[in-house]
């Protein structure tokens, strides 16, 4: 009977950039089981779900317990647990099944699982040690899971505010720049400037070369939602400033991009494995290794999600800085932009004004 090949699972399902972890400890074996489950079974993406968020509860039990052994059980169930996790979403995408129900699932099974073994985890060794920083741990595990989750959907819809604006402050232009040109039939406006046309053509150009320059496949949060990429907001690059305040960050995208690795090196997936299998492997042999691993690894996911939100704020300067021009150029103000009731002037370096998104 004829079915996937394995280069044809990897084609349709491997993500063009993808967690370190992801990559190197679970797409290797998740796209082969993937293809034996797609050719040789009827499971569907959704009971994948479910899956895994058992094993995840059942980490959570071998969690609570305490003893040595369970921790290293539990360890084991949640490596599983998020292995399954991976594969529901490339059974999905490789069998055309992507729905926004088991999107729903997916991401609502994700944060019960957090919360439930990160309780039995520093739960369980309260009891066994009667010590409060694991409480404390506890809730810390959880808040910066939650804050993580927050501002990565808040980062996602600022950007696709400034992409839906740049696209539309380039058919404003592209529409100003035909009235002045002109027709078969004659111009429709005198061709006296040249110097204003000149303008247009420039900024339509650099606002095209923006829109072209953009990634090869849709926002993982589109596609995680199981949504078809939206044609009308291309993805945009606006990291002119970022690149030419840290140069070496293109060479350093570059050879992580060739690994099929972002660069956000620590993630909540990174977060996760450190305080659900490598804590608890750890603190197998000492408790007190858990507190540690879990504080380190809560550490570097702040750090990482504050670079972003600090790249967030030099994409913004490049945003200002395009926008704005154009639409000084072609005359517009801000009481005629169709976006203006999101926006608000303020001063910000690069720009003699520029706009804040709410």
């Amino acid at each position: 009977m004829s079915g996937f090949t394995l280069e044809e699972v990897k084609e349709r399902t491997l993500r063009t950039r993808d967690s370190w972890w992801t990559v190197a400890f679970a797409d290797p074996l998740a796209v082969r089981l993937v293809r034996v489950i797609a050719n040789r079974t009827r499971i569907t993406p959704n009971q994948l779900t479910v899956s895994a968020l058992f094993l995840g509860l059942g980490a959570a039990a071998a969690f609570a317990v305490a003893w040595w052994p369970f921790l290293l059980l539990g360890a084991l169930l949640y490596y599983l647990c998020f292995l399954v996790d991976c594969m529901d979403g490339k059974l999905a995408r490789l069998t055309d099944r992507e729905t926004l129900f088991g999107s729903w699932m997916d991401y609502l099974f994700d944060r019960l699982r957090v919360l439930v073994c990160a309780i039995a985890l520093m739960g369980g060794q309260y009891v066994l040690t009667g010590q409060v920083v694991f409480v404390w741990m506890a809730l810390a595990v959880v808040f910066v899971d939650m804050l993580r989750y927050l501002n990565a959907l808040q980062v996602y819809k600022v950007r696709r505010e400034m992409r839906s604006r740049i696209a539309g402050a380039l058919e404003r232009a592209r529409a100003e720049l035909s009235m002045l040109e002109p027709e078969d039939t004659g111009a429709r406006r005198p061709l006296s400037d040249q110097g204003e046309q000149a303008v247009l053509r420039h900024g339509i150009s650099v606002l095209e070369h923006i829109l072209r320059t953009q990634t090869e496949k849709e926002s993982r949060y589109d596609r995680d939602a199981g949504k078809q990429p939206d044609v009308r907001l291309p993805k945009v690059d606006l990291h002119q400033e970022f690149r030419s305040r840290f140069p070496w960050y293109q060479r350093f995208w570059e050879f992580l991009r060739a690994h099929r690795v972002r660069t956000h090196l620590v993630s909540g997936i990174e977060f996760q494995m450190a305080v659900f299998v490598l804590a608890p492997l750890a603190g197998a042999a000492a408790p007190s290794a858990i507190v540690a691993i879990a504080v380190i690894a809560g550490v570097l996911l702040l750090a990482f999600e504050v670079a972003i939100v600090y790249k967030l704020w030099l994409s913004t300067l490049d945003f200002f800085r395009v926008v704005d021009g154009i639409e000084g150029a072609l005359g517009f103000t801000r009481s005629d932009d169709p976006g203006g009731g999101a926006s608000e002037r303020e001063a910000t370096p690069g720009s003699s004004q520029a706009t804040t998104l709410r």
